[in-house]
């Protein structure tokens, strides 16, 4: 069952948060990750007004989504965003089908 990872980051330097961006793909995609949404146009049809960066990625399982958290190739890519962003980040089992 995919997962589905909802990231949310509110970016303080946008020119600094390129080197984390850069280096994502690659570990999203070495645990069969895709990207649904990223950073586009944002409407906020309730509440209060959405300000943050807006990423969602699809993962085959939550498992999946668990091991791109953990793994060494994403964690070299943390620190690029550590004083640059306030982050955060969810993930949710999709429906069964």
């Amino acid at each position: 069952m995919s997962a589905y990872l909802i990231y949310r980051a509110h970016v303080h330097h946008a020119d600094a948060y390129r080197a984390y961006m850069a280096r994502t793909p690659d570990a999203i995609a070495a645990f069969g990750g895709r990207f649904l949404a990223r950073g586009g146009e944002t409407v906020t049809l309730e509440g209060a007004p959405e300000t943050a960066r807006v990423i969602i990625v699809e993962f085959p399982s939550l498992a999946a989504a668990q091991a791109f958290y953990d793994s060494d190739i994403y964690r070299a890519a943390i620190p690029f965003r550590r004083d640059v962003a306030d982050v955060q980040m969810v993930v949710v089992d999709g429906l069964a089908p």
